[in-house]
């Protein structure tokens, strides 16, 4: 057995000092990471089943941005063109590396289940910590509860417009999408609650699907197409159908498109008390995710644009009208409604799997949330069930109200795409503030290196850079890009995609995010302000290494 001063341990059975303290301690893996989330003061509840290929596949099935790009080819053409959806796509793929990278380094300093709204609490001055920490909870929350219900609704309209594709005499109805969406649902508790000791596994498979399903699409399509568009059009055609004062206006607006295909990469976070090594582990699936993404959902947006010379044409079909021009194209290249529809079932089927993802970040946080108290009926909410060792009712509760806000596209799909459209609103105004804290605690030296505490006996969730952490000048400039790039996002996500606007076609989402705010404000003032304090102490980090040294492992 080695020994080492440093903070962490290389090996599984290496020996460090205990986290704020000076005693020399055995500490294995599993250890460890009892330790690093006593540092936050929490007990470790949650079995940890997740390693890194299982997590790395957890938040690539989150973003399927290659996939994802697919769906939602349609906003960016309109607003933007072509040309305005390769370089957008640059723009958001860079954006969001910074935003990740600067989530990464707080993943790694609190890999914690409560996420932004524990960072909040850590990073915001004291007289206001608390109040911010709770609204940042409901902002989260409300952010993921949308994207639940949006990958949901886009495998089961997505199964609409397959079977139009199929059959030219069926005439979609709202409630037929809505009804697939609920069985998408169901599937995804099934697999949360009855099979959740094999999710990594499964989610190991899914990655598989998720890098060979890119090449399954996208080299038949490529060699099969028979037409070409030139590079001409594709590098340099803009497109303003929004009908916009200017095109540069046009093309910021049609960039929402593609960070709904590249976000929510906080999901690694949410899973993070579920993970060994978490410290380590989560920054870096979080980063790598980003950029192999990323560098799919490129390769497929420039294949789709050059095998598509009529984007119109796409965009009129039965199925372009139903949102998926995608399915057109994919009909047009191969020749064959068959060999289309496999191509389109990759989709679906990844789909399916991200929803699976969205109900399990959902409810770890919607758990963390009510481990603090920040809920009603918390102290039902934050039990975890022994024999399956999962927040069992935290996974009902978010999937029946993900199921609730589907009977709302059964009146109108433009009113649930305007509470959808809270998922990017919401999560990028959590982005902002705990990025924008998080520059000012490491320009103004408030958080320390961990040699600097290794001898300290201290309290939990102090301000200590994780393994993972951009030094100096470097880590400025890339938090500081990310908030700014965040606050461009943020504001242009509000945006109604045309004019003039009108009730069907206004973007709500600014009263969606409002209402959160608004709700939480209120809730906060008359009752919940007694009993949220922030998130709650269970164990101190000097009591954890007392605890492992009196039962050391075996």
């Amino acid at each position: 057995m080695n020994v080492t001063d440093g903070p962490f341990p290389a090996e599984k059975d290496r020996l460090e000092k205990g986290p704020y303290h000076s005693d020399i301690q055995p500490v294995t893996m599993g250890e460890r990471d009892v330790q690093v989330l006593a540092r936050l003061g929490k007990k470790s509840v949650l079995e940890r089943r997740f390693g890194f290929l299982s997590i790395l596949g957890f938040t690539c099935t989150i973003l399927i941005t290659w996939e994802g790009s697919l769906i939602l080819f349609t906003t960016g053409l309109t607003n933007g063109g072509s040309a305005g959806l390769v370089y957008g796509y640059l723009l958001v793929w860079i954006g969001t590396i910074a935003v990740f990278t600067t989530m990464a380094e707080l993943a790694s300093m609190a890999p914690t289940a409560g996420g932004q709204y524990h960072w909040v609490w850590m990073l915001a001055p004291p007289w206001c910590r608390k109040f911010l920490s709770y609204i940042m909870g409901w902002l989260v929350i409300c952010g993921w509860e949308a994207i639940l219900a949006g990958g949901g609704y886009f495998g089961g309209t997505t199964i609409v417009a397959l079977i139009q594709l199929n059959h030219d005499t069926y005439v979609p109805e709202l409630w037929h999408g809505t009804l697939l969406f609920w069985g998408i649902i169901i599937v995804a508790v099934f697999i949360n609650t009855v099979t959740s000791r094999v999710l990594p596994t499964i989610e190991k498979f899914i990655l598989v699907v998720h890098v060979v399903g890119f090449f399954a699409v996208l080299i038949p399509v490529v060699h099969l197409a028979p037409n070409r568009a030139s590079a001409h059009d594709v590098f340099t055609q803009f497109s303003n159908g929004g009908a916009w004062p200017s095109q540069g206006l046009s093309f910021f607006i049609g960039l929402v498109g593609n960070v709904y295909a590249m976000f929510g990469c906080d999901s690694a976070v949410h899973m993070a008390e579920e993970i060994n090594n978490a410290e380590v582990v989560v920054p870096w699936s979080m980063l790598i995710t980003t950029v192999l993404n990323g560098a799919l959902g490129f390769a497929i947006v420039i294949a789709m644009l050059f095998v598509t010379p009529d984007i119109t044409a796409a965009l009129a079909s039965p199925t372009g009208v139903l949102g998926y021009p995608f399915m057109e194209i994919f009909y047009d290249a191969t020749g064959s409604k068959v060999g289309a529809s496999v191509l389109i079932a990759i989709l679906i089927v990844m789909d399916v799997a991200a929803t699976i993802a969205f109900v399990a970040t959902t409810s770890r946080l919607v758990w963390a949330f009510a481990r603090d108290r920040g809920l009603p009926g918390w102290r039902s909410v934050s039990k975890v069930q022994s024999k399956t060792a999962i927040p069992f009712l935290a996974v009902m509760i978010i999937s029946l109200i993900a199921c609730l806000i589907g009977l709302i596209n059964i009146g109108s799909s433009t009113a649930f795409n305007d509470v959808v459209s809270l998922s990017v609103s919401s999560l990028y105004a959590s982005y902002i503030i705990t990025e924008s804290l998080l520059l000012w605690r490491r320009c103004t030296g408030a958080i320390r290196k961990v040699t600097d505490v290794a001898n300290d006996t201290g309290e939990a969730n102090q301000l200590v850079w994780g393994p993972f952490h951009l030094p100096g000048v470097f880590g400025i400039i890339v938090n500081a890009w990310a908030v700014g790039f965040g606050v461009i996002i943020f504001f242009f996500s509000l945006w109604p995609v045309a004019t003039p606007v009108t009730a069907a076609h206004m973007n709500f989402s600014v009263l969606m995010t409002g209402s959160v705010v608004l709700f939480a404000v209120l809730y906060y003032a008359l009752w919940v302000r007694k009993t949220y304090t922030g998130p709650i102490v269970e164990v101190t980090p000097l009591s954890a290494v007392e605890e492992n040294t009196a039962s050391p492992a075996t």
